[in-house]
């Protein structure tokens, strides 16, 4: 079972949220003072900082419930990995706010370039769970064919693209779908572009964001800040006081985002969405958070960090606890209803899981599928020699 943790002490002072400013002063700063301040509308402790006046139950309970998804889900992926069922996996713990309240910015229209830890945007938008569970199979419903490690779903239908594990090569994909709509025409849309904190340090993301501002591509650029790239904290990767002050020297706007805020995640992003829907051009936002977890199923973050201040994020400032003492306090979840959700939403899973696990490999004769439009002389010889046909 998922549960949500109790905060922990209020004493902890590693100090890494500090320094948010009023919702009502952060708009009225200039670029550097927002690429420096931390937007916030939520605190720590579940209480509006300002009044909020387009939240309501329905739009709450979205959110909430978008990001107890993920963490249902994540966790029993994990435990499926640790059992040998399946490969790999890379879970969202403790960024659930990031992924969701972005998502929640975008429109059905808009597309979607995702980096690791993503998915979630992609199953919030629509992705079917059934076919993110065939993709980390790797079976026949797959529709890549089980031709990519686990992680990397895609999803024609609701605009989500297939993630690179290659760092960064998906920012200047972003930029240029964002760039194909400006010269088509597709008006009223935008992509949004996924990267870490670590993908800032590659040159991707250098071209990437200069032909952002350049074209002025419909494009909102999200970095999830979560403070280490692998093993490599922040401080050994890049000399910038913040990250979303790399975006001035290209003439981008940036926005510094408290990213375990889902209302200020959201906001931040609907607004970037709308000035590049509108023709405005590209937002770089950061959203700081932590990844809580491990790096991936393959990695042990005890070797190299202190998880004592690992722990102060898994407690006092998990965005899922925030979020959930605010819709206890205004009515909109009951006492002890998010175990009843959570329980729901994991014998879900489970039942895809087990579904999914019925299903068998692809036909090995796909391997030839999708190489050429038309096969070649040698392909249909190979092809004749493995299945016989």
């Amino acid at each position: 079972m998922v549960t949500v943790a109790d905060p922990g002490p209020d004493g902890a002072t590693d100090g890494a949220t500090d320094g948010a400013i009023a919702p009502a002063a952060y708009f009225a700063g200039d670029d550097e003072a927002r690429a420096r301040g931390l937007y916030r509308l939520l605190d720590e402790g579940g209480a509006l900082l300002a009044d909020v006046p387009w939240l309501d139950r329905a739009l709450a309970r979205r959110l909430f419930e978008g990001m107890l998804t993920i963490r249902v889900t994540d966790a029993r992926m994990m435990a499926l990995q640790r059992q040998g069922r399946i490969g790999f996996y890379g879970e969202a713990m403790g960024q659930e706010a990031a992924v969701v309240g972005s998502a929640a910015a975008s429109l059905p229209d808009d597309w979607i370039i995702p980096a690791l830890r993503e998915a979630g945007v992609g199953l919030f938008r629509g992705l079917p769970l059934e076919s993110y569970l065939a993709q980390i199979f790797g079976n026949a419903a797959d529709p890549s064919k089980g031709r990519q490690m686990p992680c990397h779903p895609c999803d024609r239908a609701t605009n989500y693209v297939v993630m690179s594990s290659c760092v960064s090569t998906q920012i200047p994909h972003a930029v240029g779908v964002a760039m194909g709509m400006k010269i088509l025409g597709h008006g009223g849309r935008c992509a949004f572009g996924y990267m870490g904190d670590g993908g800032t340090s590659e040159g991707d993301f250098h071209v990437a964001i200069n032909f952002a501002g350049v074209t002025r591509a419909p494009v909102v650029l999200i970095c999830q800040n979560n403070q280490w790239a692998i093993s490599t904290p922040g401080t050994l990767q890049t000399a910038a006081e913040t990250i979303a002050l790399k975006a001035l020297g290209y003439g981008v706007p940036p926005m510094r985002v408290d990213g375990n805020d889902v209302l200020a995640v959201y906001d931040a992003c609907g607004r970037a969405a709308a000035t590049a829907r509108a023709g405005g051009g590209p937002t770089f936002i950061e959203l700081l958070t932590y990844r809580v977890s491990a790096h991936s199923s393959s990695d042990d973050p005890s070797r190299y960090r202190d998880e004592a201040v690992t722990e102060i994020w898994r407690t006092r400032r998990d965005p899922l606890h925030r979020m959930q003492r605010l819709l206890e306090a205004r009515g909109w979840l009951a006492p002890g209803e998010t175990a009843t959700l959570a329980a729901a939403m994991e014998a879900r899973v489970r039942d895809a899981i087990a579904a999914a696990e019925q299903v068998g490999p692809p036909p090995v004769s796909t391997l030839f599928d999708d190489v050429y439009e038309q096969p070649t002389w040698l392909q249909r010889e190979q092809r004749a020699q493995l299945v016989g046909a």
